[in-house]
């Protein structure tokens, strides 16, 4: 039996390529991250929205990783490039709103740039492949690095939650809280504490203002074996048509994909990899006319839902303290009450009988909590490995070699 997954659309490791069908004509509603079109009647909208999410991928010729690391993620980087893309939709949400639409710059265009397009290059700002930008590859790997995921090796979908939830800490311009939800359960209360906290004199408190904090949620899951779980599938789709959704980050072993929307049984997704040259950082701060095209993804690429792999994680952003409780409300609806096995729980308080968490640490996690991540080179084995302390768990070295298996997802007919 032939497992090959069945995509359409474009991936490739060394360069751009597009095929012109991006959305299958059909009656069938596509959702976009909230949003829901007709391919048939409203499909130049829905080509504006695809492409308006910055795309990040691959880059070569960066400076090295710590000095002495790797100058391409080529290889390894992909669900490191997924959870800068994740951010970035999360960031996009909070300043520019749902509704804002890249539009590319010509070269003989003089007028000045907007408001919303000085922001949003000062968004882009945060991803760029430099050590000082707050959600650089070299910031993420590092981050990994420091708590025990050499530098190259590859990322799950939990551990890089867990990373971002850590350089979140050090982004004071943005004040995103993040939240990784374990053991498959949300937390209502540790999530308000953390969205109302402020720092004061080195601690958390909470704010007596009950100011709240933008919020970006994980959900890491794993729903099958060495296959996704067809129970899963009728849930995995309706969290494309949550108002707070940014999406799935998952793909198949050892190739991450960011997915964003669906229509029928199949997966929209933002591919990374592809290897772009590095950007030109003196260029995109003095250049008003910087061609920023490599950071949109021009035409949709589409994967069948049965080909998703098991491990992934579900992702929110809630601006406001409502948009939680109405997302609280939507979840328990739509993907709780009346499943025989919902994708995870909601619960107002921690049950007593797990670990207690400290509400502000982003050290301490559950002795039950599990780490999702395959054993690279192992996609048939489940792995569960249990947290100490360390919020990364150490999987088996990966060695990145030049036919890396990126080079085998190949454009299918």
């Amino acid at each position: 039996m032939d497992n090959t997954p069945i995509v359409y659309g474009f991936d490739t490791g060394t360069c751009s390529s597009y095929e012109s069908i991006d959305f299958p004509y059909t009656e069938e509603p596509v959702w976009l991250l909230g949003r829901q079109y007709s391919v048939i009647h409203q499909l130049d909208e829905l080509r504006d929205d695809f492409r308006s999410k910055i795309w990040i991928t691959y880059r070569r010729g960066f400076s090295a990783i710590g000095g002495t690391g790797p100058t391409s993620d080529y290889g390894w980087g992909c669900m490191l490039r997924c959870g800068q893309m994740v951010v970035a939709q999360a960031l996009i949400l909070k300043h520019l709103g749902r509704d804002w639409r890249w539009t590319p710059r010509s070269q003989d265009d003089e007028r000045e740039l907007s408001e919303s397009e000085l922001l949003y290059f000062r968004l882009l700002n945060l991803f760029l492949d430099k050590k000082n930008s707050p959600y650089s590859i070299h910031q993420i790997a590092q981050m990994g690095a420091s708590e025990g995921k050499p530098v190259g090796q590859w990322f799950g979908p939990n551990t890089i939650a867990q990373a971002l939830k850590k350089l979140s800490m050090y982004d004071h311009w943005n004040n995103l809280a993040v939240h990784v939800a374990l053991d498959n359960v949300v937390i209502i209360n540790e999530i308000k504490q953390l969205c109302k906290a402020e720092k004061r004199n080195g601690q958390h408190i909470l704010s007596p203002k009950g100011n709240w904090k933008s919020l970006l949620l994980f959900i890491p899951l794993r729903l099958g074996l060495t296959e996704i779980n067809p129970l899963y599938f009728k849930s995995l789709k309706a969290i494309f048509k949550f108002q707070q959704s940014l999406g799935i980050i998952g793909g198949r072993p050892n190739h991450a994909l960011y997915f964003i929307g669906v229509v029928e049984n199949q997966l929209l997704y933002l591919d990374p990899h592809t290897t772009q040259p590095i950007v030109d950082y003196e260029e995109f701060t003095s250049n008003p006319l910087f061609d920023d095209s490599s950071y949109h993804q021009e035409t949709a690429a589409r994967m069948d839902i049965s080909q998703l792999d098991p491990s992934i994680a579900l992702c929110f952003y809630c601006h406001t303290e409502s948009d939680f409780d109405n997302w609280c409300s939507l979840a328990y609806n739509a993907l709780i009450d009346n499943e025989k096995q919902p994708l995870f729980e909601i619960s107002k308080e921690r049950p007593k009988n797990w670990q207690q968490a400290t509400s502000f640490s982003d050290n301490t996690q559950s002795l039950n909590s599990l780490d999702y991540d395959l054993i690279p080179g192992a996609s048939n084995v489940i792995t569960l490995n249990h947290h100490s302390k360390e919020p990364f768990t150490i999987l088996e070295d990966r060695i990145v070699v030049g036919n890396d298996s990126d080079e085998e997802f190949e454009l299918l007919g």
